[in-house]
């Protein structure tokens, strides 16, 4: 698989969705993951199998919606999420993603290509293994220093999670609780964002573009005991928690800053 399939891919999915007069709220069904589906997950997830199909190539897909399917008897592993922060997109916030990464195998490390387009503003991020990581076809690097400018998070049981984050989001400039865990990972990796957090388990749908695109703009991404994620496998169920950041000394500030968790 190359960049250039999915980026024709991704090309398809901004003219339908940004056609689209508007998000409609209706729910078509439940996915394989357990969540509501929108129509506009639906119409992302069909335009991905439809530009897989012509890839011609033999792949194994774990979309969101769809759960497992294999094309010509399957191959590599396709992780997808049709539309990260679905809900975003249904009520009208302006932040939302298609994400794609293709695997030689079944784990997180295994993770070889990967692709994040934002379907608001069409920036396209990507990253092969060894080969760096890009933003719309320039090369990025996540942030430098060790000053915690802004903290983005995940809250799925805000009491129990935010309070959990506190010791650390509280020595942050900025917090943010943007709701598409794929850009808040393609922005920490361009140096936007320092650090990422998910106290609760997540889904390898959705971190699995954002983790190879980090790593190869130089971030750290391990779980919340800052233990490498890379033997989690790829799959649709909730498997591990999230700590990403730009770079090994923030990290090590960040997880000196949760020790203090009561």
């Amino acid at each position: 698989m190359k960049i250039d399939t999915l980026r024709r891919i991704g090309t398809r999915l901004l003219k339908e969705i940004s056609s689209l007069k508007k998000v409609s709220k209706t729910i078509v069904g439940v996915g394989a993951s357990g969540d509501k589906t929108y129509q506009i997950d639906k119409l992302a997830e069909d335009i991905i199998f439809s530009g897989l199909e012509k890839s011609g190539e033999s792949l194994s897909i774990i979309s969101e919606e769809a759960g497992l399917k294999d094309i010509r008897g399957g191959g590599k592993r396709v992780v997808i999420d049709p539309i990260d922060g679905s809900r975003n997109a249904v009520t009208g916030i302006p932040f939302y993603c298609t994400s794609i990464a293709i695997a030689d195998g079944n784990t997180v490390g295994d993770i070889e290509l990967a692709y994040v387009v934002n379907l608001v503003n069409g920036d396209e991020f990507w990253a092969e293994k060894g080969k760096g990581a890009f933003l719309n076809q320039e090369k990025i690097s996540s942030q430098q220093d060790d000053i915690l400018y802004l903290i983005a998070y995940e809250a799925q049981v805000p009491r129990k999670d935010i309070t959990g984050m506190m010791p650390l989001i509280a020595e942050a400039r900025k917090t943010r609780c943007l709701g598409s865990t794929a850009l808040d990972l393609s922005y920490l990796a361009r140096g936007a964002i320092s650090i990422f957090a998910n106290p609760s388990a997540s889904r390898g749908i959705d971190f699995a573009g954002g983790w190879l695109i980090v790593r190869e703009a130089g971030g750290i991404f391990t779980d919340m005991k800052g233990t490498p994620i890379d033997a989690v496998e790829l799959g649709i169920r909730k498997s591990t928690s999230l700590l990403v950041s730009g770079n090994e000394k923030l990290h090590e500030k960040a997880l000196k800053l949760l020790d203090k968790r009561a």
